[in-house]
Formats: structure tokens, C-alpha cells, sequence
């Protein structure tokens, strides 16, 4: 008997329609940076690394995580600020603005340490091309390792998990992730995780991580990239520090999608895809 299932019911509530991107084509800038015990000089090189970025004529620009702050537990409630109290309790957060307003670019902030109360979280802000706060995320899946041998790190021990995804319209269809693998993660998952996420969604990732520094207590993997909806890498950097800038042609992601419509071929007689926030709001 043919089947007679519809993928259309393999999610509930039904899928959120993604709006016509006002571009097909843009420049994307990867800021790979090293970080130093020096907060202002952090602050100075970020800033500089997305000029060159925005130079290199990139309409969007990611930098990566803690890129202010030294990926230890002494440093996060150090280097944190408070991203809701002004400029001078978040100088970090004030550059970002200024920047994106000056430049008229869209920045994913990377991530800081964030204060707020009593505790501490990895958050990502977001900036559109007027320099205001798109959206704030706080780090929901922290990271917790144990490796006898090679590795030890937990987030959990300083930081505070998030407690909701956050969804930002920058028109823009693709995942940026701000990372800062390991020696051991890194050469194991960071190009196999970006690859898998784009081949199996059809869009572009982008990630960008800290430069690696050896002297450091946690050292970075580095090598942020840019991954084309086929899962093919576009660019990459070494481990030093560097700014790449790659364009995106979002006809590729339509063309692929057409060619092998995994979203068509859902199964919604044997499972269902449930969004349970936009279910429970």
C-alpha cells in the first residue's frame, strides 16, 4: 500500500516561515583573536579586528567566545560585566554598539562573561547595523569535560546555565557558533560538528574561536570556518590569529534544497518534531 503521510505533520506547531533574506549574496568576517589577561587591550584588538573585517567588506562579523576574558574560573567573574547598567559596567558590550552603529554592520558578539545578581553567565549579544541589542544569549548547554590524562574544565563550577534559546531576525539564514575548543575537542569534533550541522539543516555555519595561545591554562583550538549548506568548507584559518572574510550566496542553499529536499521527507506517520516552547507560549 502506498503511504499516504504528509510531512507537513512531522512538526508541531507547523514550522515558522523564514522571510525572503533582502540580499542573496553577502560578505562574512571571522575575527580569530588571541585574548590576554589585559581587558582593554582585548576591548582595542576586537575592535580592530572587525574594522579589518568590515574593511574587507563583511556585512556581518562573529567573534568568538570569551573573547574579553581569559577561559578560566579566576577570570569569568573578573572580566564580567553588567551588560543592562551602561557603558562603563559593560565597556565591552559599549564598543560592540558603537562600532556596528559607525560601521553599519551586523556583529555576533562573540561571548563575555556576564553579571546579573549574584551570578555569572556566557553570553552572546547580538548588534544590528544601528548598533542596537538585537538579542542577548545566555550559553544554554555549558561545558563540562573530564578527561583523565588530557583534560579537565567545568563551566558549571563558575557559570550559570540559560534558560531559553534565543532566535534573532538579522535576515540571515545561517548558524553562527562562538567556540573555543580544546586541543582535545578541537582536533576530534570541531570540523565534524560544523559540517554535520550544515549538511543536516542546509545552510551555512560559521564559527570563530579564540587564537591559540599554549601559555594559557585552557588553550584553544582555533581554526574558525565557514561551511557551505553541503557541508563543505569555504574557509578557514590555522590556529593563529587571523580575520577571513567569505561570501554567502544564499541560491545555494535554495539550489541544494531543490536538488535533495530533506524536508519534504520527513515522516510525520512514525514521528513528530515538536517545538515545545512555541507549543507551551
Amino acid at each position: 500500500m502506498s503511504s499516504t503521510w504528509k510531512c507537513e505533520e512531522a512538526r508541531v506547531p507547523p514550522a515558522l516561515q523564514l522571510l525572503t533574506p533582502p540580499i542573496t549574496k553577502f560578505k562574512i568576517g571571522l575575527c580569530q583573536m588571541s585574548v590576554t589577561p589585559d581587558k582593554e587591550r582585548n576591548i582595542v584588538h576586537a575592535r580592530n579586528a572587525i574594522m579589518k573585517a568590515a574593511e574587507m567588506g563583511a556585512k556581518l562579523v562573529l567573534l568568538p567566545e570569551m573573547w574579553n576574558s581569559p577561559y578560566s574560573h579566576e577570570s569569568f567573574p573578573v572580566y564580567a560585566e553588567e551588560i543592562d547598567a551602561g557603558s562603563e559596567a559593560s565597556p565591552s558590550t559599549a564598543m560592540l554598539s558603537e562600532v556596528a552603529r559607525t560601521l553599519n554592520i551586523t556583529i555576533v558578539g562573540g561571548s563575555i562573561p556576564e553579571r546579573s545578581g549574584d551570578k555569572l553567565y556566557n553570553t552572546c549579544c547580538v548588534f544590528d547595523t544601528d548598533g542596537k541589542l538585537k538579542a542577548r544569549h545566555r550559553k544554554i548547554h555549558l561545558f563540562d569535560i573530564d578527561i583523565p590524562g588530557e583534560i579537565t574544565f567545568q563551566e558549571s563550577k563558575t557559570l550559570t546555565a540559560g534558560e531559553t534559546p534565543t532566535i534573532v531576525d538579522t535576515g540571515a539564514h545561517l548558524i553562527c557558533y562562538p567556540g573555543a575548543f580544546n586541543m582535545t575537542t578541537g582536533q576530534l569534533l570541531w570540523e565534524l560538528c560544523q559540517r554535520a550541522r550544515a549538511a543536516d539543516n542546509q545552510l551555512y555555519v560559521a564559527t570563530c574561536s579564540p587564537a591559540r595561545d599554549v601559555a594559557s591554562v585552557y588553550v584553544a583550538w582555533g581554526h574558525s570556518t565557514l561551511v557551505g549548506p553541503f557541508g563543505e568548507i569555504l574557509a578557514t584559518t590555522e590556529h593563529d590569529e587571523a580575520v577571513i572574510v567569505s561570501e554567502i550566496d544564499y541560491s545555494q542553499v535554495e539550489l541544494i534544497r531543490t536538488n535533495l529536499p530533506l524536508q519534504n521527507q520527513r515522516r510525520g506517520d512514525l514521528y513528530q518534531l515538536v517545538d515545545v516552547q512555541r507549543l507551551n507560549c
